[in-house]
C-alpha cells in the first residue's frame, strides 16, 4: 500500500491531462481547433489519450483547460467510457505547473498522475505505479528512448533510476531517454507551488527536484509521440491507426 491505494490497482488514480496550450506552432494546421482537438486518424488528439486510459483502468480525470476550454467540453462531456470527467478551467495562463496548482482541489488520490494533452505513449501505467510505490517516490517520471534526443532533450538517471539532470534540446544528437510527458506527482509537491502565478512543471518543479526523490521509469513502449510541431501530424496520423487500444 502507498498513501492509501493499492499497489495493483491504478484505477484509483485521478489522472490530470494538461489540456490548455496554445497550439502557436500547429495554428496553420488547426486553425479553430484547441490543440488536443486536433484530429489524427480522424478523430481529437484527446480522445486517443482518454481510450488509451480507459483501456487501462483509470476511471477518473481532471481535463485542466483554458484557451479554447468550451470546445473541449462540448466533445467530452462528463464521461468518457468508464471514465469520470472533470474541468478545471484557467482564466489566466498559468503554465503547467500552475495549471496543476489551480486543478489540485478536484484531485482526489495522491499520488495523482499527470499526462501531457499533445503527447500519446503507449506504455504500461500499473508497471509505472508499482516503480513509484516501491521506490516510495515523491515524483516519477515515464521515460521513452528515442533514436535522436535533439527535439527533446534528454534525461540522465543513475543506476537506481533517480533522475540526475535534465538536458536542453538541440545540445546531444543520437540515441536516449526522454521525458514521455507521463507524470506521478505526490499532492504535496503541488500544493507548495504559489496559487494563480505562471509556474513551469518542466523548468522551475522538476529541476529542483533533482537528486531527492525523483525517479525515472524507463517505460517499455513501442508507440510515442508528440505533435507540437505541424511535421508531427503526419506521422500521428500513421501511428495512432496502428495503434490498437
Amino acid at each position: 500500500m502507498h498513501n492509501g491505494v493499492s499497489q495493483n490497482d491504478i484505477s484509483n488514480l485521478t489522472a490530470v491531462i494538461l489540456a490548455g496550450g496554445l497550439g502557436t506552432r500547429l495554428r496553420p494546421l488547426i486553425k479553430d481547433r484547441q490543440k488536443v482537438m486536433a484530429e489524427v486518424a480522424e478523430k481529437p488528439f484527446l480522445e486517443h489519450i482518454l481510450s488509451r486510459l480507459n483501456s487501462q483502468g483509470i476511471t477518473k480525470a481532471v481535463l485542466a483547460t483554458g484557451y479554447m476550454a468550451e470546445q473541449v467540453y462540448d466533445y467530452f462531456g462528463d464521461k468518457f467510457g468508464d471514465i469520470d470527467l472533470k474541468y478545471s478551467e484557467e482564466q489566466l495562463l498559468l503554465g503547467t505547473g500552475g495549471a496543476l496548482r489551480f486543478a489540485l482541489p478536484l484531485v482526489d488520490s495522491d499520488p495523482f498522475i499527470v499526462l501531457n494533452g499533445d503527447s500519446f505513449c503507449d506504455a504500461d501505467l500499473q508497471d509505472f505505479y508499482i516503480a513509484h510505490c516501491n521506490k516510495e517516490a515523491q515524483a516519477s517520471m515515464l521515460l521513452v528512448e528515442v533514436e535522436d534526443t535533439r527535439r527533446y532533450g534528454r534525461v540522465d538517471f543513475s543506476g537506481n533510476t533517480q533522475i540526475v539532470k535534465f538536458e536542453e534540446k538541440g545540445v546531444t544528437q543520437g540515441k536516449g531517454w526522454i521525458n514521455a510527458g507521463i507524470y506521478l506527482l505526490s499532492k504535496t509537491i503541488i500544493e507548495e507551488l504559489p496559487k494563480g502565478r505562471n509556474v513551469s512543471l518542466e523548468k522551475d518543479v522538476f529541476t529542483s527536484l533533482v537528486g531527492k526523490d525523483f525517479y525515472a521509469h524507463c517505460g517499455k513502449t513501442t508507440k510515442f509521440i508528440d505533435i507540437g510541431i505541424p511535421e508531427s501530424i503526419e506521422p500521428a496520423n500513421s501511428m495512432m491507426k496502428e495503434v490498437n487500444i
